[in-house]
């Protein structure tokens, strides 16, 4: 292995050892899921030893069924076809001087940088054959595979165990840990780990299906149909799909590009580039037809495949730690008092861009304008009135409510003429996140992303309405952010594009309804009269996390016994409590609250479905990532846990 990581950045420190308290037994560490957030907080356990660990010896047991590293959902063994929809150079799994931590800076490549330098010798990894050429022609603006992104998090688990100081053993276990007595974790194996402590590295929550899909479940057992409820796609059997039938599909996004190419070219089809631009779809008559549509009855933005052109942008402006301390009063409304701000965030992130990057198209200095703008209210007449004078191009202004629902209160007389609307709808997101013309459409990407990293703060401390934060803040926004940052590479849509005129998809419009009657699953929206029958629905979507309905045995025997809670949020106002769906936690420490609300000294929970509300595991470089953040003060807890002198 290379004794620099990448040019420019100074080698890791050698491995350290430190004097070892004799008469002392190992502390012994549980860790309860070892994908890249399991890895994320060992990685920290040892950046932190020399510090915190007094010299005692620190024993970890990483448990998942699947390999370290990647866990489940980067497993290797997946379909090529998945992909990413982040590119190389915004995934890593390092800190950097970003990360506002109370432990050391360790770096590391990203994924682009790592790629490079197993490319041309600078690091020693194990890549599996059929990615080597992926990774050998990976560019910045690539969506790598997700086969290529395991290979990444295999060497990053290894260079992790390589890095432990001496003090740290690890031990693996390829089994699920199925329930825990005390101290005691039992593993689907039959062997057991007794632990002094146990980290639950939560990824997505798998869920039984609610209420109305258990009614969807039930009519397709009744009349003899096929329904698929909510779950991870790659995980899912399609094979009872059968070639040529009509499949209602609820949901536009991931989820369901995921489940176009498993259904098309996971069953044969082939694309062809054409000379002229754009594919063709070549059936292999394996396939089904897809119908498809959603609340907005489009697909996800498709990623930007271009660089800001003008001045760094300042973000946040607006929606920083000192607006969040100004936001006055109790019971918070998100749409009415918190997304004015965000709103306004935005706009500065597109038109600061639009500004210094096309002075040409625009009627003021960005120094007038941007005093002007601070001092307006969001969408106020003299906010408007400013950019109507600024901006003299209406295609040029940003319309954020359109943006959320291009669709809404436009109807079509067929679903044919719907389908040639929504193909042009395609045809120019594809053309302006691919032209650096439009890269005001980025300056506003990018201060999504920095607000997206500032909710957590707003939730903690606990003024939101608890209906407004389920439903608007948990429900529409993370929707709204989703749909606009988190969209497909463009490629999956010029793939949908030519699936649509191959005949294999069709589109059901904005705000889709699906009913059960008849014997069959019939889908109406609000975008044309048609509507379509089916024998078999697909929701293409992953489940809201949800405690009360946990897939997992583990999960359902430590909240049965009231050793963990479903978060509840609670009006400032009434009192009243409302789920969240999301593992209680303390906010401050990750420690696992129980159902009386008590913190349990020696157990934690990280991961994006607790109430801490992080992000995935890994992130964008030098983003100050509340994952990366989080990993650290756990470790940290751990560390003094294990540490004689701290007790």
């Amino acid at each position: 292995m290379g004794s620099a990581l990448w040019e420019g950045l100074p080698a890791p420190e050698p491995r350290r050892s430190f004097g070892f308290v004799a008469d002392l037994p190992p502390f012994t560490l549980a860790v309860v899921g070892a994908g890249p957030r399991g890895v994320g907080v060992l990685e920290r356990l040892g950046a932190n030893a020399a510090e915190l660990s007094g010299g005692r010896r620190l024993e970890v047991h990483l448990i998942d069924p699947f390999p370290p590293g990647p866990g489940r959902v980067w497993r290797y063994d997946q379909s090529p076809l998945l992909r990413m929809n982040s590119m190389p150079e915004d995934v890593t799994m390092f800190t950097d001087e970003s990360v506002k931590m109370a432990g050391p800076v360790r770096p590391g490549p990203s994924l682009l940088e790592w790629a490079r330098k197993v490319r041309d010798g600078g690091l020693d990894a194990d890549v599996p054959p059929d990615v080597a050429g992926e990774l050998t022609a990976l560019d910045p603006f690539h969506f790598p595979t997700r086969r290529l992104q395991s290979a990444y998090l295999t060497w990053v688990y290894r260079k992790v165990v390589e890095d432990l100081p001496d003090g740290i053993d690890v031990v693996e276990h390829a089994a699920r840990a199925t329930g825990v007595d005390g101290n005691t974790v039992s593993l689907s194996d039959g062997t057991a780990v007794v632990a002094d402590a146990v980290v639950f590295t939560v990824g997505h929550l798998d869920a039984e299906p609610d209420e109305r899909e258990r009614e969807l479940v039930a009519f397709a057992a009744r009349h003899g149909l096929a329904y698929y409820p909510a779950g991870y796609t790659a995980d899912v059997d399609y094979a009872g799909v059968e070639p040529g039938e009509t499949v209602l599909v609820r949901g536009f996004g991931l989820a369901f590009v995921d489940l176009m190419l498993l259904l098309t070219e996971g069953r044969g089809g082939r694309f062809e580039d054409l000379p002229c631009g754009g594919l063709r779809y070549h059936p292999s008559g394996a396939e089904p037809v897809l119908h498809v549509g959603s609340r907005r009855g489009v697909p996800y933005h498709a990623k930007i495949g271009y660089r800001l052109r003008g001045k760094p942008l300042r973000l946040p402006r607006f929606f920083d730690a000192y607006a969040m301390d100004a936001l006055a009063g109790d019971a918070l409304d998100f749409r009415a008092d918190v997304w004015p701000l965000i709103a306004k965030e935005l706009a500065w992130g597109y038109y600061s861009e639009l500004f210094t990057g096309h002075p040409e198209r625009v009627r003021m200095d960005f120094a007038v304008f941007a005093d002007a703008f601070a001092d307006l209210a969001w969408d106020s007449p003299s906010m408007r009135e400013l950019v109507a004078r600024a901006v003299p191009a209406e295609a040029d202004r940003l319309d954020l409510d359109r943006l959320d629902r291009p669709m809404a209160g436009r109807e079509f007389g067929t679903a044919e003429e719907f389908g040639k609307e929504l193909r042009k709808y395609v045809e120019v997101d594809l053309a302006r996140r691919a032209d650096q013309e439009f890269s005001a459409d980025l300056g506003a990407f990018m201060a999504l992303l920095s607000v997206y990293g500032q909710l957590p703060v707003l939730v903690h401390k606990g003024r939101l309405d608890a209906a407004s934060q389920v439903s608007d803040m948990d429900g529409w926004f993370h929707g709204f952010f989703s749909y606009y940052a988190s969209g497909p590479p463009p490629r999956r849509l010029e793939e949908l594009l030519a699936l649509h005129e191959a005949g294999i998809v069709s589109f059901a419009g904005a705000e889709m309804r699906v009913t059960a009657e008849r014997g069959v699953f019939v889908a109406s929206s609000a975008s044309h009269p048609e509507t379509v029958e089916a024998r078999t629905l697909i929701e293409a979507r992953l489940p809201d996390p949800s405690v009360t309905r946990a897939a997992d045995g583990l999960l359902r025997q430590l909240r049965d016994a009231g050793e963990l809670a479903e978060e509840t949020v609670a009006d400032p106002v009434t009192g009243a409590l409302l789920p969240s769906g999301r593992i209680h936690t303390r906010v401050s420490d990750s420690r696992l609250l129980d159902g009386t609300g008590r913190p349990h000294p020696h157990r934690f929970a990280v991961g994006p479905h607790t109430s801490a509300r992080s992000a995935a595991a890994f992130t964008r470089p030098r983003t100050n990532a509340l994952s990366f953040r989080q990993n650290d003060a756990v470790a940290r807890e751990i560390l003094a846990l294990a540490n004689p002198a701290m007790q």
